[in-house]
């Protein structure tokens, strides 16, 4: 990500209008290229121990600034020290975006007490909830919510139309690189497999959930 500040973020989110047709492009996908994002601290699952750190990440369009699973990691410095280097506090981000609602990729959302959370079926902000469904919801023109269940039942991916091409944020659809291709937590093997698929089919780059981002491919776990 090449914006280091507050105001060069939002007004590089702002000025790009960029669209691809929607022929183009498969069917999941948002028309949008405008967003930018950052993973700001990669997860790991067993490195040190028992421990388990998620891959937290930072994206932003049209002015609006989103965290993707502030979930468990070290110290808080791992999630707000890259944010500061953006020139972005917690206050300033708008939206909180949750693939699923297992602890160790939400364990940090209250560092963000005034952002929207969204989660597959809510919005929440603080005394308000929204019923609304993440399949096909848009956040903004270059950033889109899809349903992915497979690792539990409420998994999402956030897909993010950027100038290189769409980063699915998949949480623990994928928990690194090497899948793994069997997920002993997953209740339903065939329903991960079909949104894996799902995703690579709409995907540049995958960001998983506990791990490093990597490129989609015929390689990738299913």
């Amino acid at each position: 990500m090449t914006n280091t500040t507050k105001n060069s973020t939002a007004k590089n989110s702002t000025a790009k209008n960029d669209t691809v047709t929607a022929q183009d492009l498969p069917a999941d996908a948002p028309l949008g290229r405008s967003a930018v994002y950052k993973v700001l601290t990669t997860g790991y699952v067993g490195s040190t121990g028992p421990g388990v750190a998620a891959t937290v990440s930072y994206v932003s369009d049209a002015g609006r600034h989103f965290i993707f699973d502030p979930g468990m990691v070290a110290s808080h410095a791992d999630i707000l020290g890259p944010l500061a280097e953006l020139g972005l506090g917690p206050e300033d981000i708008t939206d909180v975006v949750l693939s699923h609602h297992h602890p160790d990729n939400t364990m940090n959302v209250g560092l963000f007490g005034r952002a929207r959370v969204h989660d597959h079926k809510v919005e929440y902000q603080g005394d308000q909830w929204t019923n609304r469904d993440a399949e096909g919801y848009e956040l903004t023109p270059s950033l889109r919510l899809i349903r992915t269940p497979g690792h539990s039942h409420e998994d999402i991916t956030l897909l993010a139309g950027t100038e290189s091409g769409v980063v699915a944020f998949a949480g623990d659809l994928w928990w690194h690189e090497q899948g793994p291709a069997d997920d002993p937590v997953a209740p339903d093997r065939e329903v991960l497999g079909a949104s894996r698929l799902r995703v690579l089919a709409a995907a540049d780059l995958i960001v998983p959930g506990h791990g490093g981002p990597f490129a989609a491919g015929a390689a990738v776990p299913l």
